[in-house]
């Protein structure tokens, strides 16, 4: 199983013919690669499993994932 997070896309680039893109998660900027979602473009959400780009998500879809994520994390602080 892989855990893909989403992100709002706030730049292209192209770096020696790899189309790469900065990428906001939560305010985090990362490098991540688009080659898997050349249609994206930038303010559109991706889903991001390490450093690249999987494939495009809607914004309610975007903060669906992060509201799941939120939970987990509610869960797993009521385990300890």
């Amino acid at each position: 199983m892989c855990l893909g997070i989403p992100g709002r896309v706030e730049a292209i680039t192209d770096e020696r013919g790899l189309r790469m893109g900065t990428v906001s998660f939560g305010g985090i900027q990362k490098p991540v690669c688009l080659a898997y979602v050349p249609e994206a473009t930038v303010g559109e959400w991706v889903l991001v499993h390490v450093g690249f780009a999987l494939s495009r998500i809607d914004e309610v879809e975007a903060h669906r994932v992060f509201e799941l994520l939120r939970e987990i994390d509610a869960l797993e602080e009521l385990e300890t």
